[in-house]
Protein backbone atom coordinates (compact mmCIF):
# COMPACT_ATOMS: atom_id res chain seq x y z
CA UNK A 1 0.00 0.00 0.00
CA UNK A 2 1.23 3.52 -0.74
CA UNK A 3 1.77 6.12 1.94
CA UNK A 4 3.01 9.17 2.08
CA UNK A 5 6.57 9.89 2.23
CA UNK A 6 6.60 10.82 6.10
CA UNK A 7 4.73 8.06 7.00
CA UNK A 8 6.41 5.54 5.42
CA UNK A 9 9.56 6.36 6.66
CA UNK A 10 8.14 6.75 9.90
CA UNK A 11 6.87 2.92 9.66
CA UNK A 12 10.08 1.72 8.17
CA UNK A 13 11.94 3.37 11.66
CA UNK A 14 9.35 1.13 13.93
CA UNK A 15 9.69 -1.63 11.73
CA UNK A 16 13.59 -1.79 12.41
CA UNK A 17 12.85 -2.23 16.26
CA UNK A 18 13.15 -5.68 17.43
CA UNK A 19 10.08 -7.52 17.60
CA UNK A 20 7.86 -5.22 15.92
CA UNK A 21 6.20 -6.50 12.28
CA UNK A 22 4.98 -4.48 9.41
CA UNK A 23 1.42 -4.35 11.03
CA UNK A 24 2.18 -2.66 14.68
CA UNK A 25 5.08 -0.21 12.37
CA UNK A 26 1.95 0.74 10.55
CA UNK A 27 -0.18 1.25 13.74
CA UNK A 28 2.43 2.83 15.40
CA UNK A 29 3.35 5.06 13.15
CA UNK A 30 -0.70 5.95 12.83
CA UNK A 31 -0.58 6.56 16.58
CA UNK A 32 2.27 8.86 16.06
CA UNK A 33 0.27 10.85 13.70
CA UNK A 34 -2.68 11.12 16.31
CA UNK A 35 -0.57 12.71 19.39
CA UNK A 36 -0.74 16.01 20.44
CA UNK A 37 2.62 17.95 18.56
CA UNK A 38 4.30 18.46 21.90
CA UNK A 39 3.87 15.22 22.91
CA UNK A 40 5.84 14.28 19.60
CA UNK A 41 8.41 16.94 20.12
CA UNK A 42 8.92 15.40 23.65
CA UNK A 43 9.36 11.87 22.39
CA UNK A 44 11.63 12.86 19.81
CA UNK A 45 13.45 14.58 22.29
CA UNK A 46 13.23 11.51 24.64
CA UNK A 47 15.06 9.38 21.22
CA UNK A 48 17.62 11.66 20.92
CA UNK A 49 18.47 12.10 24.80
CA UNK A 50 19.13 8.75 25.06
CA UNK A 51 21.73 8.62 22.26
CA UNK A 52 23.31 11.99 23.45
CA UNK A 53 23.49 11.59 26.90
CA UNK A 54 23.99 8.45 27.61
CA UNK A 55 27.73 6.73 27.54
CA UNK A 56 29.14 3.47 29.47
CA UNK A 57 30.23 3.77 33.07
CA UNK A 58 34.16 3.58 32.98
CA UNK A 59 34.41 0.90 36.06
CA UNK A 60 31.25 -1.14 35.24
CA UNK A 61 29.97 -0.73 31.66
CA UNK A 62 26.83 -0.21 32.06
CA UNK A 63 24.78 2.55 30.48
CA UNK A 64 25.36 6.05 32.49
CA UNK A 65 24.69 9.23 32.24
CA UNK A 66 27.30 10.04 35.26
CA UNK A 67 30.42 8.58 34.83
CA UNK A 68 31.37 6.58 37.46
CA UNK A 69 27.50 5.72 37.36
CA UNK A 70 25.32 6.06 40.39
CA UNK A 71 26.20 2.33 41.86
CA UNK A 72 29.68 2.36 41.34
CA UNK A 73 29.68 5.33 43.22
CA UNK A 74 27.92 4.27 45.90
CA UNK A 75 30.28 3.77 48.71
CA UNK A 76 27.86 1.62 51.26
CA UNK A 77 28.00 -1.04 48.31
CA UNK A 78 30.10 -3.82 48.63
CA UNK A 79 33.55 -3.33 46.72
CA UNK A 80 34.36 -7.39 47.57
CA UNK A 81 31.69 -9.02 45.19
CA UNK A 82 30.85 -8.53 41.29
CA UNK A 83 27.89 -9.91 39.82
CA UNK A 84 28.15 -10.22 35.86
CA UNK A 85 25.24 -9.53 34.11
CA UNK A 86 24.60 -9.57 30.02
CA UNK A 87 22.78 -6.29 29.59
CA UNK A 88 21.85 -3.43 31.05
CA UNK A 89 18.24 -4.57 31.77
CA UNK A 90 19.50 -7.76 33.70
CA UNK A 91 21.45 -5.33 36.36
CA UNK A 92 18.25 -4.11 36.46
CA UNK A 93 16.20 -6.79 37.40
CA UNK A 94 18.46 -7.49 39.85
CA UNK A 95 18.19 -4.22 41.81
CA UNK A 96 14.69 -4.93 41.90
CA UNK A 97 15.25 -7.53 44.33
CA UNK A 98 17.02 -5.12 46.16
CA UNK A 99 18.65 -8.35 47.61
CA UNK A 100 22.25 -7.71 46.02
CA UNK A 101 24.47 -5.11 47.58
CA UNK A 102 28.07 -5.69 45.55
CA UNK A 103 29.11 -4.09 42.47
CA UNK A 104 28.26 -5.04 39.10
CA UNK A 105 29.71 -5.95 35.67
CA UNK A 106 27.49 -5.46 32.27
CA UNK A 107 29.26 -7.59 29.78
CA UNK A 108 26.96 -5.89 26.75
CA UNK A 109 26.59 -9.18 25.12
CA UNK A 110 27.59 -12.61 25.72
CA UNK A 111 29.76 -15.26 23.98
CA UNK A 112 27.90 -16.73 20.43
CA UNK A 113 30.03 -18.20 17.43
CA UNK A 114 26.87 -18.31 15.92
CA UNK A 115 26.55 -14.26 15.71
CA UNK A 116 30.02 -14.12 15.70
CA UNK A 117 30.75 -12.76 18.78
CA UNK A 118 33.06 -13.78 20.60
CA UNK A 119 35.18 -12.80 24.41
CA UNK A 120 36.72 -9.72 22.50
CA UNK A 121 33.50 -8.33 21.47
CA UNK A 122 32.04 -8.12 25.00
CA UNK A 123 33.75 -6.07 28.22
CA UNK A 124 35.80 -9.13 29.70
CA UNK A 125 39.21 -7.53 29.36
CA UNK A 126 37.75 -4.48 31.48
CA UNK A 127 36.60 -7.08 34.00
CA UNK A 128 39.88 -8.44 34.00
CA UNK A 129 41.26 -5.49 34.93
CA UNK A 130 38.72 -4.94 37.72
CA UNK A 131 40.17 -8.23 39.43
CA UNK A 132 43.82 -7.11 39.43
CA UNK A 133 43.85 -5.24 42.76
CA UNK A 134 42.93 -8.13 44.95
CA UNK A 135 39.71 -6.40 46.27
CA UNK A 136 37.18 -8.77 44.79
CA UNK A 137 36.89 -11.74 46.75
CA UNK A 138 33.58 -13.14 44.87
CA UNK A 139 32.61 -13.07 41.39
CA UNK A 140 28.72 -13.93 40.80
CA UNK A 141 28.26 -15.03 37.07
CA UNK A 142 24.33 -14.30 36.56
CA UNK A 143 24.19 -14.44 32.35
CA UNK A 144 21.50 -15.84 30.87
CA UNK A 145 20.45 -19.84 31.19
CA UNK A 146 20.93 -20.42 27.57
CA UNK A 147 23.37 -21.85 24.97
CA UNK A 148 25.26 -18.16 25.24
CA UNK A 149 24.80 -17.68 29.03
CA UNK A 150 26.51 -20.73 29.80
CA UNK A 151 29.20 -20.20 27.56
CA UNK A 152 29.85 -17.03 28.53
CA UNK A 153 29.84 -18.25 32.23
CA UNK A 154 32.46 -21.25 31.61
CA UNK A 155 34.63 -19.24 30.15
CA UNK A 156 34.64 -16.45 32.39
CA UNK A 157 35.06 -19.18 35.21
CA UNK A 158 38.18 -20.87 33.46
CA UNK A 159 39.37 -17.56 32.68
CA UNK A 160 38.86 -16.00 36.85
CA UNK A 161 39.79 -19.46 38.31
CA UNK A 162 43.39 -18.18 38.04
CA UNK A 163 43.24 -14.97 40.02
CA UNK A 164 42.09 -17.17 43.08
CA UNK A 165 38.41 -15.53 43.59
CA UNK A 166 35.54 -17.26 44.25
CA UNK A 167 33.49 -17.91 41.39
CA UNK A 168 29.83 -18.63 41.35
CA UNK A 169 26.68 -19.05 39.54
CA UNK A 170 23.10 -18.09 40.06
CA UNK A 171 20.69 -20.91 41.00
CA UNK A 172 18.68 -21.65 37.75
CA UNK A 173 15.42 -23.59 38.11
CA UNK A 174 11.81 -24.02 38.92
CA UNK A 175 10.35 -20.94 38.57
CA UNK A 176 8.19 -19.91 42.29
CA UNK A 177 4.39 -21.19 41.20
CA UNK A 178 5.39 -22.92 39.03
CA UNK A 179 4.23 -26.85 38.32
CA UNK A 180 6.59 -29.22 37.70
CA UNK A 181 4.79 -30.88 34.73
CA UNK A 182 5.01 -28.27 32.51
CA UNK A 183 8.95 -28.10 33.28
CA UNK A 184 11.44 -28.35 30.81
CA UNK A 185 13.77 -31.62 30.95
CA UNK A 186 16.66 -28.79 31.16
CA UNK A 187 14.97 -26.36 33.71
CA UNK A 188 14.28 -29.94 35.90
CA UNK A 189 18.37 -30.81 35.95
CA UNK A 190 19.38 -27.40 36.65
CA UNK A 191 16.51 -27.29 39.88
CA UNK A 192 18.16 -30.99 40.37
CA UNK A 193 22.23 -29.31 40.32
CA UNK A 194 20.97 -26.55 42.07
CA UNK A 195 19.34 -28.11 45.62
CA UNK A 196 20.40 -27.22 48.73
CA UNK A 197 19.55 -28.50 52.11
CA UNK A 198 16.71 -27.70 54.12
CA UNK A 199 17.26 -26.82 57.89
Amino acid sequence: MFYPEPIAKLIDSFSRLPGIGPKTAARLAFYVLRMKEEDVIDFAKALVNVKRNLTYCSVCCNITDTDPCRICSDKSRDVSVICVVQEPKDLVAMERTREFHGHYHVLNGAISPMDGLGPDDIRIAELVRRLGDDTVQELILATNPNIEGEATAMYLSRLVKPFGIKVTRIAHGLPVGGDLEYADEVTISKALEGRRELY
